[in-house]
Formats: C-alpha cells, sequence, structure tokens
C-alpha cells in the first residue's frame, strides 16, 4: 500500500514539472513595477520635483523569464538626468537600450509613464531641529512625564535650494508606540524626500512614560512682587491650596519650595473688581489641575 502511494505521489508531481514547464515555454502578456532611479546629476545638483517611485511596463515573454522578473531581485530602471540645470522632459523609451537587462528575451509593449519632466537645480546645507511624528497610545492611568526626547534632536540635511532653504525643522516619519505603560526606547527613521539626504537616518527615542497622579500641596504663600515704598499689600488669604498632576517618579521628588505664588503691585492697581488671580509658577512636566481659591482679595496701604 506505501509503495503504491509513493508511486502516486511521484506521478503527480511529475505531472506538475511537465505540465508547468510546458507552460512556461509558452509567450504572456503581464505587467511589472520597477524602480525608478534618476542618476548622474551635475555635481552639488539635484531635483526635488515629484517623480514616481516606479515604473510600469507592459512586457511580453515567454512564462519562465517573465517568472524570473517578478520573482528575482528587485530591478530598477536606471534614466540619466543630464549635464544641464533647469527645466528636463525626457522619454523613457530613449533609455530602453541602457537598461539592457529588458531586452533580453522580452519585448516592451508600453511605458507608464513614458515620460518624466523635472526641474535640476542646485542643492545647500541646512542644520534642521527634528519634530517627532508619533502617535502614542498609553494604558489606562499613564502618559507621557516629560518631553520626548531625540537623539541627535537635529540633523544636517542636504537638498533642492528651493525646497530646503525656507525649511525651519524636519519631521521624523510617521510611528505609532503603545499600549505604553513603561519607559521606551526605540528608534525611529526619517522621511524618504526626492532630491534629499542626511547625516543619519536613524533616530533614537525616549519616551518617559509613568503613571500620572495628582498631588496636592496647601499653605502656599502668595507673594506681591514690585510694591512701591510707602505703600503695603494685605492679601486676603494670602496663601493658596494647589493641586498638581504628573508622572508618579516626578511627584514624588517635588516639594513645595519649587511652587510659586505671585501677584504683580500693577495688577492691583489696575484692578476693577477687588480680586486678583494669582501666577502660579510650576516646575516642568506638570500641569495644575486647580488652585484654591483662584481669586484673592486685596487691601493697599499708604504710610
Amino acid at each position: 500500500m506505501r509503495k503504491k502511494l509513493n508511486i502516486f505521489l511521484a506521478s503527480v508531481v511529475f505531472s506538475i514539472v511537465l505540465w508547468g514547464s510546458i507552460s512556461l515555454s509558452d509567450y504572456y502578456y503581464t505587467n511589472i513595477d520597477v524602480k525608478l532611479s534618476l542618476v548622474n546629476f551635475p555635481d552639488n545638483y539635484t531635483t526635488g520635483s515629484a517623480i514616481p517611485d516606479k515604473v510600469r511596463l507592459r512586457v511580453k515573454g515567454r512564462g519562465w523569464k517573465l517568472l524570473s522578473l517578478n520573482v528575482g531581485p528587485e530591478s530598477e530602471y536606471v534614466v540619466t538626468a543630464g549635464k544641464d540645470s533647469g527645466w528636463h522632459t525626457i522619454g523613457l523609451y530613449n533609455y530602453l537600450e541602457s537598461n539592457r537587462w529588458l531586452l533580453s528575451d522580452v519585448d516592451i509593449i508600453s511605458i507608464q509613464p513614458d515620460s518624466l519632466r523635472f526641474f535640476v537645480e542646485r542643492t545647500i546645507s541646512k542644520k534642521l531641529p527634528l519634530i517627532p511624528d508619533l502617535k502614542l497610545d498609553f494604558k489606562p492611568g499613564y502618559g507621557l512625564a516629560s518631553d520626548i526626547v531625540l537623539n541627535p534632536d537635529s540633523v544636517m540635511v542636504t537638498g533642492p535650494v528651493s525646497y530646503l532653504k525656507p525649511m525651519k525643522e524636519m519631521n521624523t516619519k510617521k510611528k505609532s508606540f503603545g499600549p505604553l505603560d513603561a519607559r521606551t526606547e526605540s528608534e525611529v527613521g526619517l522621511p524618504k524626500i526626492n532630491g534629499f539626504s542626511y547625516n543619519t537616518n536613524i533616530i533614537e527615542v525616549l519616551l518617559d512614560v509613568q503613571k500620572i497622579v495628582d498631588k496636592q500641596f496647601d499653605n502656599i504663600l502668595v507673594e506681591v512682587s514690585n510694591v512701591p515704598a510707602g505703600k503695603e499689600v494685605v492679601l486676603l488669604p494670602n496663601k493658596v491650596s494647589l493641586n498638581i498632576r504628573g508622572g508618579i517618579e516626578i511627584l514624588g521628588k517635588l516639594d513645595e519650595n519649587q511652587l510659586h505664588a505671585n501677584i504683580k503691585y500693577q495688577d492691583l492697581v489696575r484692578d476693577t473688581t477687588g480680586s486678583v488671580a494669582p501666577v502660579i509658577e510650576i516646575p516642568k512636566n506638570v500641569t495644575l489641575q486647580y488652585l484654591k481659591p483662584e481669586r484673592l482679595r486685596y487691601i493697599i496701604r499708604s504710610y
């Protein structure tokens, strides 16, 4: 029984191989997408024009050849930019001879697009600060305790002058993280922009994720600044309570000496309501949830 099964399986495999061999010997039409490479710019020149990443070729050839084009290493359709600056319009059919890998046992029926139009211009280099383009998702009760840290935080960019000169910053690639509940270190790349290059393409990312909690501070003294000679200000009351929110590790190290409440004497003089709101100064990376009382009454005395 086992011998018969082996003979049957061998027959099936042989039939499939024979059928495939015969089928791949026939001629077929198909579409293949190949990478478009625009090369040989003049020294220190490039293009920032929008050109396609790939071209679509309609080809005719034997099945085995078309199969090798689709499953083999990625092919390139190479086009020469030319030696002059300014606008260029070139026909892609003119570069079939310089892409001879296509002409071996394959007929080219059409190329889409069949032409390119692009502007060649001088390049410049410029250092730009990096802006993280990240989508962050946190587990309930967690969040960023401090600003996102990028290393490096800026990048040297080389690109076409008309595009790069007005740029003030460079975004990283978009990337999503989460759900997060702990400090996270990762990497993010820089966007591929036609004609642009960077001195580095990998940026380290540090996300200081902590449990977010509240902390109450009572009896914070409110100071009045810029009180002129001969004047005295009495606040009613002269202390406030603050509720602060932030990362658990940050709030654990925070004390009331880092919190300040202030009122400028000039604001009292301009006031017409009889009460003013103090300005609260708190450390970076924490937020004020509420203040009690929100406004303070006052008395100005002369002596």
